[in-house]
């Protein structure tokens, strides 16, 4: 089934990240590492973690034959000092477009490019940034909800 995608306004999520710069076909490997380090940070810090959800903030390559960076992080509830690696950052926000993706991880990809045939079907294009939103565990992975957003460009930009 094709994820139905809206236009929203995104906003600011507050993120504990650690950033790594990857190819696309690296992140697989290259998350849980990083999200450890923001968890162990997350786990001296009470009440910094206030329920939020994992978040992958890429930032997307001027050229797309580069590799991106990537915040691998955690909702927080306030800013902070940074430690080590773990560092502050927010979500970009702005008109965006979003689908929910339903099922397993391993079919992220279907609900990116159906954001990706959106955006060239209403000829609109991508800021730069897109992000996804894990949902809470669930070990029937068919249920599994993870909402991917992409920053657009205001109208009239390209």
């Amino acid at each position: 089934m094709t994820p139905v995608v809206s236009v929203q306004i995104a906003p600011a999520l507050r993120v504990a990240a650690v950033r790594r710069t990857v190819w696309i076909r690296e992140i697989a490997a290259a998350w849980r590492p990083a999200l450890d380090l923001v968890w162990a940070f997350l786990r001296s810090q009470p009440g910094l973690h206030a329920g939020g959800h994992n978040i992958f903030l890429y930032h997307h390559p001027t050229r797309p034959d580069a590799p991106m960076e990537v915040d691998f992080g955690v909702e927080v509830s306030q800013p902070f000092a940074p430690s080590g690696e773990v560092f502050a950052t927010e979500t970009p926000t702005g008109e965006a477009a979003v689908a929910v993706h339903v099922g397993p991880y391993a079919r992220l990809p279907e609900t990116h490019r159906a954001i990706h045939a959106w955006a060239a079907s209403n000829a609109r294009q991508f800021a730069g940034h897109s992000w996804e939103v894990y949902g809470d565990w669930q070990a029937d992975e068919t249920k599994l909800e993870t909402t991917v957003v992409y920053l657009l460009r205001p109208d009239g930009q390209g």
